[in-house]
């Protein structure tokens, strides 16, 4: 394995771990979150066993040094977003499209820059390994973006039922995904 590949799955695997972990203080929902914590698994050991096999590499090839550095702060700066949001919104985080007992609105920190910036997050730190380890991640990265648009759609919802003043307020003061931008 090239030292590229391995950096990317210690931090894929390292997020995942943390982001497990995180999972244990957040606020009760109405879905048990131990199906939360499965879909989780199921998506950290695949990408760790798809870096590993070199499903996705160039051929045995090395990975352009410029192309690498930029891939690899995406990577950095899209987890560190995701996990600052994940800091951010503390116990009212969960698993998307989940419904919490007592939910707050969360509009400040990372959330006045876009509204699902743990998205965001992933989404760039998912390009990100695109670009240092092989354009075919962006394969995943497109069907993460559709999961998460989705997700994002059905959460708003959610939203503007349970704060009908402040979350149209909010979502129109902000974008969805990249900001200025949607």
């Amino acid at each position: 394995m090239r030292v590229v590949e391995l950096v990317f799955a210690v931090g894929w695997a390292t997020f995942w771990l943390y982001w497990l972990v995180a999972a244990f203080s957040m606020k009760r929902g109405k879905v048990a979150w131990s199906r939360e914590l499965g879909i989780r698994a199921v998506i950290a050991v695949l990408m760790i066993v798809l870096i590993r096999l070199g499903a996705f590499h160039d051929n045995g090839l090395d990975t352009n040094p410029w192309r690498a550095a930029v891939g690899l702060a995406l990577f950095v700066l899209g987890l560190g977003l995701a996990i600052r949001a994940r800091v951010h919104i503390g116990r009212n985080w969960g698993m998307p499209m989940t419904q919490k007992n007592e939910p707050e609105l969360v509009t400040s920190g990372p959330y006045r820059l876009v509204r699902h910036p743990i998205y965001s997050g992933l989404l760039a730190a998912g390009v990100g390994t695109a670009v240092a380890l092989d354009w075919r991640w962006l394969i995943a990265v497109a069907l993460a973006g559709i999961y998460f648009l989705y997700g994002a759609t059905v959460e708003e919802r959610y939203l503007t039922e349970q704060f009908p003043e402040s979350y149209p307020v909010y979502k129109r003061s902000t974008k969805m995904l990249v900001p200025f931008v949607f």
